[in-house]
């Protein structure tokens, strides 16, 4: 058996979050104990989950500046635990899991799950990232966008990073969930719902879905902008709502846990963000057989393959964002047609057991 300890920031509701969560559920557990190490002081809503479950989840405070404490209280937990495999999920993690591991018999995996945007050039990192690279067991990055961004920013060679998509469960949805859903919002029966399910944040572009739909709004009066989630971005958006005179069509239902019966009821699901690396939400539409209308940044075109699951903006503006919701929605067949593709590419590519098979054989490997 290959004792796991699980290095990120936190486990509360996230896409790294959620990975951590898929691989600790999915994969056999005669062959794979975890751990998990959570560096910024608290524990959050899927670890305290995972911890009523009996998964151990250890809680350090990363102090200011390098501290050296902290790779202190990782390397006496992979000594008392017997680790075999430091998996360091973001950047930070990776270098404290790494300087925590020397001396250890515990190999070390690092997994690079998105990017900052804009991303930037960090040329003291040059010396200490190759090194670590070197001496890491195992690279693995969510997209090839964001491969391509380590090497660029990062400068670990392209030939030490493999990448492994993020895998999921299929949601299913209910009518019975629907109806509830779409009475609490108010939403008529006759009316269309498009939207998202994001964290409003500016990078994931939420002010120009709305200048969208306000183009949107006349030509399908029985349209409404459904938006899923909560963040800093939210009264700003509503301010925007109002002056765009679209207030009365847009649906701020706020954060939901599970989202599922609220996406299951978009034709369309929007991601027109500025910067994704594999989006999780953009998975769980897949997987609801909801055709996607992305950016063309990171993940997001590896993920929706245009034409196919969905379609990839040429530009991310509010006009061609418009004129793609409007080719899917003035066309049944063409939108029931990349529903399908949607759900097909899901299941080939981002289910949960596809992910922790390739974990697993990762971790395998590295441990010898």
């Amino acid at each position: 058996m290959k004792r796991v300890l699980h290095i990120t920031y936190d486990m509360g509701i996230g896409g790294t979050e959620q990975v951590i969560n898929q691989l600790i559920r999915g994969m056999d557990k005669s062959a794979v104990e975890h751990r998990i190490c959570c560096i910024e002081g608290s524990v959050g809503a899927i670890g305290q989950a995972l911890q009523s479950e009996g998964v151990g989840i250890e809680v350090l405070t990363r102090q200011p500046g390098f501290d050296w404490a902290l790779i202190k209280g990782i390397r006496q937990l992979i000594k008392a635990h017997r680790i075999d495999i430091v998996h360091c999920h973001q950047y930070t993690p990776w270098v404290y899991g790494w300087f925590a591991a020397l001396g250890t018999k515990a190999k070390v995996i690092f997994t690079e799950h998105g990017r900052f945007f804009p991303d930037r050039h960090r040329r003291k990192a040059w010396l200490i990232n190759k090194l670590m690279a070197a001496t890491t067991a195992k690279i693995t990055a969510i997209s090839k966008a964001t491969k391509a961004a380590l090497v660029e920013y990062e400068f670990i060679p392209a030939s030490k990073i493999e990448v492994i998509y993020n895998g999921i469960k299929p949601l299913v949805s209910t009518e019975a969930g629907r109806a509830q859903a779409r009475q609490e919002l108010g939403i008529k029966p006759e009316q269309r719902v498009i939207g998202t399910v994001a964290r409003l944040d500016p990078i994931k572009n939420q002010a120009m879905m709305l200048e969208a739909f306000a183009l949107l709004a006349p030509e399908f009066p029985d349209l409404v902008l459904l938006l899923v989630g909560d963040g800093p971005e939210r009264h700003n958006l509503e301010q925007q709502a109002g002056r765009l005179n679209i207030s009365d069509r847009v649906i701020f239902a706020g954060f939901k846990s599970p989202a599922t019966d609220y996406m299951a009821l978009m034709e369309l699901f929007l991601l027109p963000s500025l910067s994704e690396g594999t989006s999780m939400t953009l998975l769980e539409a897949m997987s609801l057989g909801i055709p996607c209308v992305v950016s063309d940044v990171g993940g997001n075109p590896e993920v929706v393959q245009h034409e196919y699951c969905g379609l990839v903006l040429a530009q991310n503006t509010a006009d061609t964002l418009k004129g793609s919701v409007v080719q899917l929605l003035a066309n049944p067949a063409k939108h029931a047609q990349l529903g399908q593709g949607a759900q097909s590419a899901f299941e080939q590519q981002f289910s949960a057991s596809a992910c922790c098979t390739a974990f697993t054989a990762l971790y395998l490997k590295a441990g010898h």
